[in-house]
Order: structure tokens, then sequence, then C-alpha cells
């Protein structure tokens, strides 16, 4: 199989370290021999990348990196006959997961050897691609400032964390519009989250009835209940099914348009937009050819 390996030399705790970079190349090169392998120098180069081997007929890009990397080759593919590879190589991973990708990178490269092709769907938010989840509410608007702060002082686990707990206890669900597949409701979640994975990543997960094959997106509700009753549910987004007090509530769409005067921030597969007045979401059934790994 011709591939063509799209590594984002910063992800995870990698970064840019040199000795570690060489080390899966050589991994990479046992398994593949004569395998070409590139390194991402900005943020949008993983997408150039992939049209690269798109046009050059490679049979497979695989995006070594977290979310927001696999997202990035998966923009440049979408359409095209050369199949999306996914080695995780992030924090959540949630992308991998789905595909059940093992989370060791010897063993990820291993079990790509025997891959088989599927079809598998996307979505898109205002025309953006995503993979796994785009949405509205409290995660978004962590996302955003998570972002903001990235740009003047820490990233990281723990700025992340401090962000999160203080958003948790000021933020104000938004009042939405939301007319999906000729029907019109008026919510005010603690967020909308339109899923066409099962999870955000680390198996937190918030679909767990989700499917990338389905040619349907589950549009999931979380209720604004108050914190004792979030705190006591938090458990069960690790299981398969279990969703005690009503917290959500799952609909199956394949096209929604959300409305809210002014300043609307989403994100797409983890990473922070914002537009004005409407967000629309669609679902793309058999958007690309995806890698799935051998069992």
């Amino acid at each position: 199989m011709n591939i063509r390996f799209i590594l984002n030399p910063h992800s995870g705790k990698l970064k840019g370290d040199a000795d570690k970079i060489a080390s899966m190349a050589s991994a990479i090169q046992l398994n593949f021999p004569g395998a070409d392998m590139r390194l991402t120098k900005a943020p949008g180069h993983a997408t150039e990348l992939a049209q690269e081997a798109a046009r050059a007929g490679f049979d497979a890009a695989v995006a070594i990196g977290g979310d927001g990397t696999i997202n990035e080759t998966a923009r440049g593919l979408a359409g095209t006959d050369t199949a999306l590879g996914v080695i995780p190589n992030g924090s959540g991973n949630g992308f991998a997961r789905e595909l059940g990708m093992p989370l060791l990178f010897e063993e990820a490269v291993a079990r790509l050897q025997r891959a088989q092709k599927m079809k598998c769907d996307a979505g898109r938010a205002n025309g953006e691609l995503f993979l796994n989840l785009a949405g509205v509410g409290i995660e978004a608007d962590i996302a955003w400032q998570f972002m903001e702060q990235g740009k003047t002082g820490r990233r990281g686990m723990w700025p992340y964390f401090k962000i999160g707990a203080k958003t948790a206890f000021t933020y104000k669900p938004h009042t939405l519009d939301v007319d999906f597949d000729g029907r019109r409701e008026t919510v005010a979640p603690l967020t909308l989250v339109f899923a066409n994975g099962r999870q955000y990543g680390s198996n937190f997960k918030i679909a767990p009835g989700a499917s990338l094959t389905d040619g349907e997106l589950d549009m999931v509700a979380v209720q604004d209940a108050p914190k004792w009753k979030l705190a006591l549910a938090a458990p069960a987004f690790f299981t398969d099914n279990w969703r005690p007090f009503g917290i959500t509530q799952t609909t199956r769409v394949k096209h929604a348009l959300i409305r809210q005067p002014g300043e609307i921030v989403y994100h797409v597969d983890g990473e922070p937009r914002k537009t004005r007045d409407t967000l629309e979401i669609a679902v793309e059934p058999g958007a690309l050819n995806v890698l799935l790994p051998s069992r």
C-alpha cells in the first residue's frame, strides 16, 4: 500500500523532540518500507499535504496527532479515493478511539498493515468538515477562552481545568431556535452537540448511539440541570447507555439550522469558531474513505 504519513511534531508529548520523531519514523519504515513521511509546519499544513497525497494517487494519508491534525488531514481527502488513516498522538484521541485504533504507537502502525477501507460520514458546520463532534454551549465557550489565553499565557491541562471550573459556575445558557428536518424547537441547553462519532475523547461518550456510517448525526441536548445533578450524572458518560436523571435528549438529524441573534461561539472537533446569527449543521454521508485497523 502506497501511504503518506503526516505527523504533527508538536502533538501529544512530542513537543518537537527530534529523538522521538526519529523513533516514530523508524517504526513506520519497519512496517512500511519506503513510506513517505512529512512533518506539518503550521496550522492548515496537514490539509495541504493530504491534498498533495490525493493528487499524487496515494492509497492513504495517515494522520499522526490529535483530533485537530486528523481533522485537517480529512479535509484534504474528502471526496477523493485516498483513504484517511489515523495514529493517535493527542490527548483525548476521540476519533481514533471510534475507529478502534490502539493508543500505543508501535501497535497502531502494525495494525495498519492489514487495515480495510470503509466509507465514513462527516459533518459540516457552516460548510467546515468535522469528523467527530461540533456544537454550541459551554464546551465551545471553554475552548474559545482556552484559545485566547494560549495567545498570551500558558497552555496545558491545568490552565484548561481552571478555565473549565470557573466557566462551570458562571456559564449562562443561550436560548436557541433550532430547525431540524422539518421541525422547530426553542431550547436553552448547557450544550447542544452534533455527533458523528460517540465521544469527545478519553471514552467520554456524549452520544453512545452515534455511528460513523449511518448517514445521520446525533443531536444531543444536555440540560442545564442543578450542579449536584450534573455531578452525579457525570460518571454515566463513561458508559455506553446509562444516562440518569434525564440529563440528555438525543434526536437523529440530517440537517439543522441554529438561530441566535448576535454572536455564536461553536466548536468543530474541539477547535473554537465564531459566527453570527445562524449556524448550519449537516451530515455528508460517505464523505471519505477511512482505514479501519485489523483486529
